[in-house]
């Protein structure tokens, strides 16, 4: 893998992220079909984690959910390393 690789993979990820939560918080508001939390933790845990929570924090999407506002952190942490570990080792 290569650095550019790495960095763009991150991007685009968190890009999603927030772009799904968005559009789940637009979905709720006008009492349409949802996207399924199963979506929303699978995009966190493939590192779209920072974005997503910093988005829901925006926009108060699933801020009474205590699951996503402890596991989002949590995860956020663990991507960030792990993006840090692999520009740093892996390259």
């Amino acid at each position: 893998m290569t650095f550019e690789f790495i960095l763009i993979y991150f991007v685009v990820i968190n890009l999603l992220g927030a772009v799904v939560n968005i559009a789940d918080k637009y979905l709720a508001r006008h009492n349409k079909w949802r996207i399924r939390e199963s979506t929303l933790w699978s995009l966190a845990l493939l590192g779209g984690a920072p974005m997503s929570y910093l988005t829901m924090k925006a926009i108060r999407h699933k801020t009474r959910h205590k699951s996503f506002m402890i596991g989002m952190p949590i995860l956020t942490v663990i991507d960030v390393v792990a993006v840090i570990y692999a520009l740093l080792y892996l390259i």
